[in-house]
């Protein structure tokens, strides 16, 4: 499969799993931030209010409501870093499925403990996503778990593409949405709803500038692996993936207008930007959408009204202390 075979989330699939998760996720709000910028308002779309704290249990449900009941009784598997981890743990947990995550050695300590507390069995492994991606496939050859893929998935794709599908109904008039990338799951499935609802609202990327492959891949049109040692330099945790999905990269290319970098020192103001306007948790995955509004406008088109998205609130609290008690740079 190539990203020039992959057949893109329709508006059909995404209404379908808006329906199918609605007993599980929650219709997350638009919270106007007075963050400065370049004079349009700002508000962010507060995924940090979901059940477990992120944007992943969209994706997450609509692909395992979708099991069959015998693939239910197999039992779940995922690759996760920690969100995904916690999503894939809560879905399986209300339908009584076992749940396996393979995660990195480096994983948080808060997302590593809150999935273990949702009763998921946890295997580490190294840094790179590639070992658990290896490690995960061994698993499903020794005991024939069912994989739940973190964002290289169609019905993944559909499942993180309500959240746009929620942006463009509760603000038709946004002309320009951010979101974080990272494989490309919430990114692609954002960009496939609000650019078949809303054709003219520019949708951008955002992700660190030491884990920059998504930027990279985009400029060069060609999928681009960054290694592990890199992307796990950024603070944004959620964000270390070392590639872009296939069919992600498929759809970013249909309908994504661009991809900015941010710096860790920006990454780390605009947390204390988001706490500070709005009181609203971001992990540093969830606030690079503020950075590039705050320190890239001229990277941006102009707006009126733009829509970040604030993926996720599981922070370590040291860390937000850390940050929030730090002297700007």
């Amino acid at each position: 499969m190539t990203a020039e075979t992959v057949s893109l989330a329709t508006l059909d699939e995404i209404r379908a799993a808006a329906g199918r998760i609605a007993s599980v996720a929650v219709k997350t709000p638009l919270v106007r931030a007075p963050l400065g910028g370049s004079g349009g308002s700002i508000w962010l779309k507060a995924e940090s209010l979901q059940p477990i704290g992120a944007f992943k249990i969209r994706g997450a449900a609509n692909k395992i409501l979708q099991l069959a009941p015998e693939e239910i009784r197999r039992g779940v598997i995922t690759y996760s870093s920690g969100n995904h981890a916690q999503a894939v743990a809560y879905v399986a947990r209300t339908l009584g499925a076992r749940a396996v995550i393979v995660m990195p050695s480096n994983a948080p300590p808060i997302k590593r403990a809150a999935t273990l507390a949702l009763g998921a069995a946890v295997v580490d492994v190294g840094v790179a996503s590639s070992e658990r991606l290896a490690r995960a496939e061994e698993l499903v050859r020794e005991h024939g778990y069912v994989v739940v893929p973190p964002y290289d998935d169609r019905e993944i794709i559909a499942g993180q593409a309500t959240c746009g599908l929620e942006i463009v109904e509760e603000m038709p008039d946004a002309d320009l949405v951010l979101s974080p990338v990272s494989g490309g799951g919430l990114l692609s499935g954002v960009a496939a709803a609000v650019k078949q609802l809303s054709p003219a609202t520019k949708v951008f990327g955002v992700e660190p500038e030491l884990a920059a492959d998504a930027a990279e891949s985009y400029r060069t049109g060609r999928l681009t692996t960054w290694p592990a040692e890199l992307t796990s330099r950024t603070i944004a945790d959620g964000l270390r993936t070392q590639s872009v999905g296939v069919r992600n990269f498929a759809h970013i290319r249909a309908f994504v207008d661009g991809i900015v970098t941010v710096t860790e020192a920006e990454i780390r103001a605009a947390m204390r930007a988001i706490v500070s306007t709005t009181r609203l948790v971001p992990e540093p995955s969830g606030a690079v959408t503020a950075a590039a509004l705050l320190f890239h406008a001229g990277e941006l088109p102009a707006y009126r009204k733009a829509a970040a998205i604030l993926s996720g609130g599981n922070v370590d609290p040291a860390l937000l202390a850390e940050v929030l008690t730090e002297s700007p740079a």
